[in-house]
């Protein structure tokens, strides 16, 4: 009788703990957007195909409309589905949606530097880094000129087979760049697993386990680190009448505080900000490329337009220039694609409410996390049609000029849109631009078998592994 009534009264007690959890649920869920019922503890996981997160957002706006919640475990989620939400939520309500959710994965760069930083200082280390950034050139014939030089390498690398930061140039043989490329490459695609995707939203109950996001963080530790000690030997060499690079101007900054109660400019803060710009300055745009060449390879009619345009525009020795991006729609309208059907962030990086918001009829609470799906206007069927198609004609008239669309956010939008957006498109239309007037490319397999779908799809989207040929033009 004794176990009966442990027993009874321990089923009680399970029983109350979960009615008090819907209790919970219900009240705090008053006025938001609809949303699944969630479950005790896991929330709305079930709801979700882990190994493709942003098709399940786009299922569950058909049911729930462009405004909907979720909760992953106990944290409560507000996705923006569709053009009109995303754009008034990232545009028309920009500061209230201007925070930035937790990522644990980035648990040291929380609230330092410029991406992950959701304190009170994100505003003033993103505004100096955007304006360090453009004093060193970002959009402007100073940066045209580094990646034409950088360009040059790249394509007599191709031929046998970045400075702003911290003032130098790394060899392709520099085996601290390639221990760093490796380590961006290999976060990207962590994460963009399902365990990582699980980690991020329940990370409280995750952490003490085994699994690959112990792996991730120290990585992130140690990319981390390798921004700190750049950081300290500039420390003992720099001018601060007469900086080098972003690294000085930040030391700079920190100089100037150094007496201040609540500095902003702290060594640790310096270096996750470094450590930001590299990693966004490089993984995206080295993954756009690799997309984009494997695209090529599949439609070799397209790369033959593409070869024709360069003759015709650049020809066979004269370095591509920004300005030729006005003679070449065609080539502009490609990488517009490329980014287009690649999705490589496709829902953006969460943001979170800093105020109590009125939302389309709806409250959304402060500290309210906010996915904005960016792929929902991406692949908006309406204005990019046959979405799931690889057509530069999505950015081109009828008299085959380049078209703009609104649609087009890879970069997202308002107050958190990407740092070196300017930057990132210089990037790839020269890139490219250079391999192309240089080399064919020539795919080891029938272009008919490849596969362009991404291996994993969290964060970003990861292209497959493949193998190129480049065949040099005569």
């Amino acid at each position: 009788m004794a176990l009966l009534g442990i027993t009874v009264a321990l089923l009680v007690w399970i029983a109350t703990l979960l009615l008090i959890s819907i209790m919970k649920q219900i009240h705090s869920s008053w006025n938001l957007p609809p949303g699944p019922f969630p479950l005790p503890i896991v929330g709305n996981f079930f709801s979700l195909d882990l190994k493709d997160v942003p098709k399940s957002l786009t299922k569950l706006a058909e049911r729930f409309g462009p405004v909907f919640t979720l909760h992953l475990g106990l944290q409560r989620v507000v996705v923006l589905h569709g053009y009109k939400a995303v754009k008034e939520g990232l545009l028309k309500q920009k500061n209230e949606f201007s925070g930035r959710g937790e990522i644990p994965a980035f648990k040291e760069h929380e609230n330092k530097g410029v991406i992950f930083n959701n304190s009170h200082t994100w505003r003033d280390v993103r505004r100096f880094a955007l304006s360090i950034l453009r004093d060193y050139g970002m959009g402007k014939q100073g940066n045209e000129e580094r990646i034409q030089r950088e360009a040059h390498f790249l394509v007599e690398e191709l031929r046998k087979t970045q400075d702003i930061l911290f003032n130098r140039r790394f060899e392709y043989n520099d085996k601290t760049c390639q221990r760093l490329l490796s380590l961006f490459n290999e976060d990207f695609h962590l994460l963009s697993t399902p365990w990582i995707q699980l980690y991020n939203n329940s990370s409280g109950y995750l952490k003490f386990l085994p699994g690959s996001h112990r792996k991730l963080l120290k990585n992130v530790s140690e990319i981390k680190q390798y921004a700190l000690e750049k950081a300290k030997e500039h420390l003992q060499s720099v001018d601060f009448n007469c900086p080098r690079d972003v690294t000085d101007c930040l030391l700079g900054e920190m100089e100037k505080e150094k007496h201040s109660q609540e500095p902003v400019y702290t060594m640790e803060n310096v270096a996750v900000t470094l450590a930001d710009l590299f990693f966004a300055g490089t993984e995206t745009t080295s993954t756009t490329l690799r997309y984009g060449l494997l695209i090529l390879m599949k439609y070799p009619e397209i790369e033959e337009k593409l070869h024709e345009e360069i003759d015709r525009v650049i020809g066979p020795s004269r370095i591509p220039a920004v300005k030729d991006r006005l003679e070449m729609p065609y080539m502009d309208a490609v990488v517009h694609e490329i980014q287009r059907f690649i999705n490589l962030v496709p829902s953006s990086l969460p943001h979170e409410t800093t105020q109590d918001t009125m939302f389309q009829g709806y409250r959304i609470p402060k500290g309210t996390v906010v996915i904005p799906a960016l792929d929902s206007l991406l692949y908006d069927n309406q204005e990019f049609p046959d979405p799931d198609k690889f057509k530069p004609e999505h950015f081109l008239n009828e008299n085959g000029k380049f078209k703009y669309s609104d649609y087009f956010k890879p970069f997202s939008a308002g107050k958190r849109v990407c740092v070196g957006e300017g930057l990132a498109r210089m990037e790839l239309f020269l890139l490219l631009s250079a391999i192309l007037q240089h080399f064919n490319l020539k795919s080891l397999v029938d272009p008919k078998d490849i596969d362009l779908s991404p291996i994993a799809v969290g964060l970003g989207s990861i292209p497959p592994h493949y193998k190129l040929c480049v065949i040099p033009r005569s």
